[in-house]
């Protein structure tokens, strides 16, 4: 069995004739925006997972699903995007859900996404998401401190948005912004290893004593989208895995090479010490397990 990692969270992992795709979404640099996961590699997925639908996760998932005809597992929330594209293999999943799609069986984890703030052209632009839950939603404009638009009505809010111009001169803040829509993780189990990837997440109760063959972690969590260094040590802890890969840090973002950078070498210092084997992966790197 192996595992083949292409930046963000975009896995790949392939045993005998089943290969599992994991979050093939957007590349963000803005001189790529392209596919994470080559498609020249699409060919023979079997099943897709999808952590939470942001472009970085989602963008490629449908795409891959008309193609190859694989199975998809992912959150409630997504699940009408695939049907809306007549694609009927789709198994939806809850926190504490279990589902059996042939040669893969997949448990749903807790996961939150953090709240994500980004600056662009030394601060011109800065935009800012969280999650939030409520009924009423809309958008109201200002322009400096004078609000010249507001819209407010009934709808289920997934979270609000904010976008500054002009170093907070214009503002816009709009609710139920598509961000971090269905977020869920995955432990499932393909032959006989059993996995984890979290997706993007700040630290959840609930994972302890899980003890996968391996983890698949975000520790880029530097601009609060999900947990850093420190956090994913403390999740390694408590979920006590055999092997851990660190995930969704050092990656870019339009015209940001890297806007959440860490530390990965102490990382797999620190991991080591717990006498957890881990492996730093680069783009299109392959480990066998």
């Amino acid at each position: 069995m192996k595992i083949r990692h292409f930046l963000y969270n975009a896995f790949l992992i392939e045993d005998g004739s089943t290969k599992v795709a994991i979050d093939p979404g957007k590349h963000l640099w803005l001189f790529k925006l392209n596919s994470l996961i080559p498609k020249d590699e699409w060919k023979g997925v079997t099943h897709i997972l999808i952590t939470h639908g942001d472009i970085d996760h989602f963008d490629y998932a449908i795409p891959m699903a008309k193609e190859t005809g694989a199975e998809i597992i992912c959150a409630e929330e997504l699940a009408e995007d695939f049907i809306s594209h007549d694609i009927t293999k789709v198994h939806r999943i809850g926190v504490g859900e279990s589902v059996d799609a042939g040669n893969v069986r997949a448990e749903g984890l807790k996961a939150k996404h953090g709240p994500l703030s980004v600056r662009l052209a030394a601060g011109l632009i800065e935009m800012k998401n969280k999650l939030r839950e409520g009924t009423q939603g809309g958008q109201e404009v200002f322009f400096g401190p004078v609000r010249i638009q507001m819209e407010k009505k009934e709808m289920q809010v997934r979270n609000h948005g904010t976008i500054k111009l002009l170093f907070g001169f214009i503002r816009l803040e709009k609710d139920n912004v598509d961000f971090a829509r269905g977020s869920i993780g995955f432990k499932f189990t393909i032959g006989d290893k059993t996995f984890i990837n979290l997706g993007d997440t700040v630290i959840q109760q609930g994972w302890e004593g899980l003890k996968p063959d391996v983890l698949m972690i975000p520790i880029g969590g530097v601009v609060g989208n999900t947990m850093d260094v420190t956090e994913a040590l403390v999740a390694v802890r408590l979920i006590e895995p055999a092997k851990v890969i660190p995930m969704h840090y050092n990656c870019a973002f339009l015209g940001i090479r890297n806007i959440n950078p860490t530390d990965d070498e102490m990382f797999k210092s620190e991991v080591e010490k717990l006498g957890i084997e881990c492996n730093i992966m680069q783009y299109g790197d392959e480990i066998d397990i």
